[in-house]
């Protein structure tokens, strides 16, 4: 046979809530007894005091202890409160701080094109905003918010920053497409500023990581050209109209042949960084040859 277990008393509890409206009522009793009758005068008196003075100062001790706990709850409401009013405030300013750090960028940016546009006052120009771009850090390609209803076409040349970008290769009644100067095996027919000489400028987006792009070509029998020198487009490239700065000879060094010299341009414009450009309507024609 099992043993048999007897259970187990369930132990007695007190609520406390109970606990302590009992003790309330007793301390309301005592202090009534106290104060409003002559029941503890004489011998007792002294006794009594031994039990309701300490058990008055722990309900008065308690009470203060509440009332300072209340005034502290108050208290972090009210810092909670200041705190979320001062993230919001934060949360504003932030924001607001964006904001005018991009009005400061696009004024600069717009200052810089219309100081450009002054530069190339004898072309007819249109500014376009940069809407998209090809993957990657550089603009070798992106797409304009203007097209054929702006009164644009394909070929017309594309300007920004320092100089040339490139030219209109597509478009549509409210974009285009522009291909940079930068891109792979892209060609322009250049010429040296200072001296007259001719090149080709070839893009490579490899050599841009470098900040540069590279020049073949060069005549230049009597060493004419040097580091810094202007190179502009010329006049006998098929699309690009004349004296556009491209950017600034960097390297030169002699071919095989040392009949011609090669080496990298600076570029004039920061293909890194573009958000606005200027689109020249005027096309290359007989008047330019």
């Amino acid at each position: 046979m099992s043993p048999v277990v007897k259970p187990k008393k369930e132990k007695f509890t007190f609520p406390g809530k109970y606990l302590l409206l009992i003790f309330s009522i007793l301390s309301i009793a005592l202090m009534v007894v106290t104060y409003g009758t002559t029941a503890f005068d004489g011998p007792f008196n002294t006794a009594v005091g031994y039990v309701v003075v300490p058990f008055e100062k722990g309900i008065g001790r308690l009470g203060e202890w509440l009332s300072n706990r209340s005034e502290e709850f108050t208290d972090v409401k009210r810092l909670l409160a200041e705190n979320e009013e001062l993230k919001n405030e934060i949360n504003k300013l932030t924001e607001e701080n964006a904001i005018l750090s991009q009005e400061r960028y696009e004024l600069n940016s717009l200052r810089t094109l219309f100081e450009l546009s002054n530069e190339y006052d004898s072309y007819n120009k249109v500014g376009a905003r940069i809407i998209a771009k090809d993957s990657g850090n550089w603009f070798s390609s992106f797409i304009i918010d203007k097209g054929t209803n702006d009164g644009l076409q394909v070929d017309m040349n594309v300007i920004s920053g320092g100089g040339l970008v490139g030219c209109i290769t597509g478009i549509g009644p409210n974009w285009a497409r522009v291909k940079a100067i930068v891109s792979d095996k892209n060609f322009v027919s250049g010429q040296v500023l200072s001296t007259g000489e001719t090149l080709f400028v070839e893009g490579d987006l490899e050599l841009l990581n470098s900040n540069i792009i590279s020049f073949s070509m060069l005549e230049d029998e009597n060493d004419a050209v040097v580091v810094g020198d202007k190179v502009v487009t010329s006049k006998i490239s098929d699309k690009y109209l004349p004296g556009i700065l491209i950017g600034f000879i960097q390297y030169i060094e002699n071919d095989n042949n040392n009949l011609t010299k090669s080496g990298y341009i600076t570029p004039a414009v920061d293909f890194e960084h573009m958000s606005e450009v200027l689109v020249i309507t005027d096309m290359k024609n007989n008047d330019y040859e």
